[in-house]
């Protein structure tokens, strides 16, 4: 196994010596590094080039949850449902068990609720309970889902009005801690595995057998030749490949303090009135944030390379959510808010995004590129292993060894008792896994927090700079830390991150 380091001296490294691969996959967000885990633990040559950063797109945008499909089985959509539920058990057990946690959900009888939205809110429950056991996830890992009382539903969400509820029902799920950091630990392993990690790289004049890559730093041009093309760019896919008409769907949270729930320790469901299939959810997050989501709005026209949130859609959320709470969340609440767009293939026959299949597509263009859109994180490997096959299949490589990532654990992840016993705090344990003792090692002052009422600490942003591939502020604020989620926290830690990178 190689070294799992990103850096900016491995990237120009790498970058110079490029002249051909097996493999080129376009897109750093979840899916291509996915592939080029996948493609490099064949024991295929691998490039991955992403324009931006790891997890610029979708992926760092989504609820943060790792679930088995509740939403797909009361649409009834099982199949979706079932291979979510077998992913989901792939990510806690194995791929990342540092990362991704159960959490419980649970769904209060609300007096606004309609009979029927309960009874379909506890259909999809059982429904899931099924799904889980044919997915072979235990109960150990995720209990099954049960009635419960009043009383159970406010120790979990305090904020709750009492008033006319009559009890709920409780289920546990997957939440990843963060995103992003997935995207990352799976690009690193990749690196471990030999593929070339390259952001800051454009693709242009793309085909089946290669491209022109554009360095977003320097300016220089080079020329890839590769024995297959993937086309993991997501939003962007249309703009690489021709042929693939999406059709994009924007999902918008807003990011609010913990206070405001009073300590909110499971994930809040809430139907939205008038609607039988949509609710939403207040997810408690990392660093006393609760995540509020999320939106399904066609989002037609150009695509920005960072989508926002709608007033529309901000006061949606505020008011869906406040009708279940005692004291109403208002804008004066608000960190702050974000929105990402899913790459929904557009089938030309429904009337609002909301309808349109979350099964994930593989499309292969007139010029041989293979690409790959649809689908969601839960569900990204199985996504990486069925565009390569495809990709392998139409190539005159002579592939034998078959998709291994299922038996693969990512850079720092361990069992549940093996990261029990590192030696680290708990914070660093969830991010970090095996590799926090790592993190934390050098002088004391590197553990102190970078700014007051921030928990990020200098060994963070080193780490971030030296092993995570993070070759600007952006990187450090937006997607190896979160800190960039809130406008004012931003502020904060913008001088402790410039002093990083002057130093490293």
């Amino acid at each position: 196994m190689g070294n799992a380091s990103l850096n900016a001296a491995r990237r120009s490294r790498e970058l110079d010596s490029l002249k051909s691969v097996d493999v080129l996959v376009v897109g750093g967000g979840v899916t291509g590094a996915g592939v080029a885990l996948d493609a490099a633990a064949r024991g295929l040559t691998v490039a991955l080039v992403e324009k931006h950063d790891l997890a610029f797109g979708t992926s760092r945008w989504s609820s943060k949850l790792v679930h088995g499909g509740l939403r797909y089985l009361a649409s009834g959509h099982v199949g979706i449902a079932y291979e979510s539920a077998v992913e989901r058990g792939i990510l806690m057990k194995t791929t990342a068990p540092h990362l991704v946690h159960p959490i419980p959900q649970i769904a209060p009888w609300l007096p606004q609720a309609k009979f029927a939205q309960a009874a379909m809110l506890r259909s999809a429950f059982l429904g899931g309970d099924v799904l889980r056991t044919f997915a072979r996830t235990s109960d150990d890992y995720l209990p099954h889902s049960r009635r419960i009382s009043s009383a159970e539903i406010l120790r979990y969400a305090p904020t709750l009005k009492p008033e006319g509820m009559r009890g709920g029902f409780l289920t546990w799920d997957g939440q990843l801690y963060d995103d992003a950091r997935l995207v990352v630990a799976i690009a690193r392993t990749a690196a471990q595995y030999g593929a070339r990690i390259l952001t800051r790289v454009a693709a242009t004049e793309v085909t089946g057998r290669g491209a022109v890559l554009v360095d977003q730093l320097t300016g220089d041009r080079l020329s890839v030749d590769a024995r297959m093309v993937i086309n993991a760019a997501g939003i962007w896919a249309d703009q690489v490949a021709s042929g693939i008409k999406l059709r994009p769907s924007r999902g918008t949270h807003l990011v609010l303090p913990q206070s405001v729930f009073g300590g909110l320790s499971a994930v809040l469901t809430v139907p939205v009135p008038g609607e039988l299939r949509r609710v939403v959810m207040a997810i408690p997050a990392p660093d006393d944030r609760v995540y509020v989501g999320l939106t399904d709005e066609d989002a037609p026209g150009p695509v920005n390379d960072v989508p926002h949130a709608t007033d529309a859609e901000i006061d949606f959320l505020l008011n869906t959510i406040s009708s279940a709470v005692q004291q109403p969340v208002t804008r004066a609440d608000l960190l702050g808010t974000y929105a990402g767009l899913r790459p929904l293939l557009d089938t030309g026959h429904h009337k609002g995004t909301a309808d349109i299949s979350r099964r994930h597509a593989v499309i292969t263009s007139p010029d041989g590129v293979v690409t790959i859109v649809g689908g969601k994180l839960t569900t990204y490997r199985r996504m990486a292993q069925d565009v390569l096959d495809k990709a392998i299949e139409q190539s005159s490589l002579d592939v034998r060894r078959p998709c291994e990532t299922n038996r693969i654990p990512l850079v720092g992840a361990a069992d549940r008792v093996r990261l029990a016993a590192v030696k680290a705090p708990a914070r660093f344990v969830q991010r970090y896994g095996v590799e926090a003792p790592q993190v934390i090692a050098g002088p004391p002052e590197f553990q102190q927090p970078i700014a007051p009422g921030l928990r990020t600490t200098y060994a963070e942003l080193r780490f971030a700079v030296r092993h995570e591939g993070a070759l600007t502020e952006d990187d450090v604020l937006d997607r190896r830390t979160r800190i960039g989620l809130s406008a004012a926290d931003r502020e904060l830690a913008l001088p402790a991150v410039r002093e990083t990178f002057a130093s490293v």
